[in-house]
């Protein structure tokens, strides 16, 4: 998540000629930021279900990797950085965990009583990335806003005021959209995650 240093302004600047095409500004950008993207990609995986095998570095260097790929971002702030790289990330995830599934798929299936599965559940905090995205991916259909908003304070662990900031929002109107996002994902997940 984005904290205020002194040297944003300098960052900002940088991002900018990055947005100009400008591949040196990426270079140096970057290994300033990185410690921020470790915080951001620990906090993702935290939120992965245990003996996950990929790795923060991994995270990093994949999200970096698609940053690169990128050719028509207009960065306006660091804030717009690390939102960016919270929905590169988000997806990376996604997409390994669907290939861990194709790959997996029956292998090693465990049968445990349905009464076993709702006592583990209310124990864990894992979640069933694949259903959130899903979910995500539904409530961006008819409300991205929200969508956005959910991506920055969950994954990203963005607070009122930096969602606010990225998105050019009021934070009572985010607080008010957020509570309204994690209200409509309960429903939809219906236990298979929590908010």
């Amino acid at each position: 998540m984005p904290t205020r240093d002194p040297i944003s302004p300098e960052i900002t600047a940088m991002l900018k000629a990055w947005s100009k095409g400008e591949n040196a500004p990426a270079d140096e950008v970057f290994p300033l930021l990185y410690a921020e993207l470790r915080k951001q990609a620990h906090s993702f995986l935290r939120r992965e279900r245990p003996g996950h095998t990929l790795q923060t570095s991994a995270l990093i260097n994949e999200t970096y990797i698609k940053l690169r790929e990128q050719r028509n971002i207009n960065w306006e702030s660091r804030a717009h950085f690390f939102a960016i790289s919270a929905t590169l990330m988000r997806r990376i995830l996604v997409d390994y965990a669907k290939t861990r599934q194709r790959a997996k798929r029956g292998a090693g299936a465990l049968h445990v009583p349905v009464e076993q599965v709702v006592i583990a559940a209310q124990g864990s905090d894992g979640i069933d990335l694949e259903a959130l995205d899903d979910a995500l991916t539904r409530l961006a259909e008819f409300d991205p806003e929200q969508a956005r908003i959910v991506e920055l304070r969950y994954f990203s662990g963005f607070t009122i005021e930096e969602t606010a900031s990225v998105l050019k929002l009021s934070d009572s109107t985010v607080k008010r959209e957020w509570r309204a996002a994690k209200a409509w994902l309960a429903h939809e997940l219906e236990g298979k995650t929590q908010l």
